[in-house]
């Protein structure tokens, strides 16, 4: 199903102008990244505790709200009523799955740890496939095997290119994740971060990007080019960013600014009232009507992170400590969200091109 197909199965749900809304609102906030990376050029790295404060934002601005919504997205993009059936799945799937992880958390930090890493080049991935369907039109990508490997792609830049580029602070952030569980545990994954196992996941993950852009050039004609052509530019833009802005900041700023907020114009266009609102320019209308269902799971999410702070075996007495502990909370609230996307998905036939 190509972009223009999706867009016609959400006529229902969303207009044409709302979603053209979507995509400018998508594309401009995406443009900090670019503000960010001229400016980490021009006057170099911020301090490390600046650093912080786009991933503490993500608290309530976007980042943990932005699946804090998981419960109304199925039904409305079914055309279904919400109902206590529809609450409890999500509620069992949150409980049972989210359990299980903060469990593996406690028992086997360094696994857990690459989960994360996994489940979110996975998640991310999936999120910009998406958006390159839906607001690019992005008719390149008109096989499964195509979108797959965008997902990996685009899920491999803000997970592999930082690994490459700063080795260290990656490892730091991992020592910090696992050390709130079982300090030292983290020297098993030195060698990810030793020159050859960087110089692997560079020639591995370099030959994805090249064979991922070739492939959808070749498939485009000379005058349908320019979904692919902002898919390049993308891709290799979000390259030269994650090789440039140090890991910490990147991430936080790619978490508010572009994979948060495209999926949060996702759940506002399978909702016929937000939908509305985009598509006659009332945006404050629109996240009004976001903030409010967002609100109740964003305040069961912030109790989850408290959860996870009083259980941790030592109390965080640094702000990396207290965002590893925040990081933690996310992870484990990661993995239900991603089933939830990936029924998405389905709904939208992404997956059945």
């Amino acid at each position: 199903m190509t972009g223009d197909a999706i867009g016609r199965r959400a006529d229902a749900r969303a207009s044409a102008e709302s979603r053209s809304r979507a995509a400018r609102l998508a594309f401009g906030f995406g443009s900090l990244l670019a503000v960010a990376a001229g400016a980490t050029i021009a006057f170099g790295s911020p301090p490390l505790v600046y650093q912080y404060v786009p991933l503490a934002l993500s608290v309530v601005v976007l980042g943990l709200p932005h699946g804090a919504v998981d419960h109304l997205v199925l039904p409305r993009v079914r055309g279904d009523p919400v109902t206590p059936r529809s609450l409890a799945f999500v509620g069992v799937l949150y409980l049972l799955l989210g359990s299980a992880y903060a469990l593996v958390w406690v028992l086997a930090p360094v696994a857990a740890f690459i989960l994360f890493i996994l489940v979110t080049l996975v998640h991310w991935g999936q999120g910009d496939v998406y958006a390159l369907l839906e607001f690019v039109g992005a008719d390149h990508l008109e096989t499964r095997a195509s979108r797959l490997l965008a997902l990996l792609v685009r899920g491999g830049l803000p997970m592999l290119v930082p690994l490459v580029a700063f080795p260290g602070q990656y490892a730091f952030v991992a020592e910090t994740l696992i050390g709130v569980f079982d300090p030292g545990a983290a020297t098993a994954l030195d060698p990810l971060f030793e020159p050859t196992g960087r110089a692997a996941v560079m020639i591995g993950f370099g030959s994805l990007i090249a064979l991922s852009l070739l492939r959808g050039g070749c498939r485009t004609s000379p005058g349908e080019r320019w979904p692919w052509l902002v898919d390049a530019a993308e891709t290799l833009g979000l390259v030269g960013y994650f090789a440039t802005v140090p890991p910490i900041l990147a991430i936080g700023l790619y978490f508010c600014c572009w994979h948060s907020l495209r999926h949060v114009l996702r759940t506002m266009l399978v909702d016929p009232v937000a939908s509305a609102a985009l598509e006659r320019g009332a945006i404050r209308t629109a996240v009004s009507r976001f903030a409010r269902d967002a609100a109740p799971l964003t305040l069961a999410a912030l109790a989850v992170l408290v959860g996870i702070w009083l259980a941790v075996p030592r109390t965080p007495a640094t702000v990396a400590d207290i965002i590893a502990v925040y990081l933690v909370g996310i992870a484990v609230l990661t993995l239900p969200h991603v089933v939830v996307v990936t029924l998405l998905d389905r709904e939208d036939g992404i997956w059945s091109p």
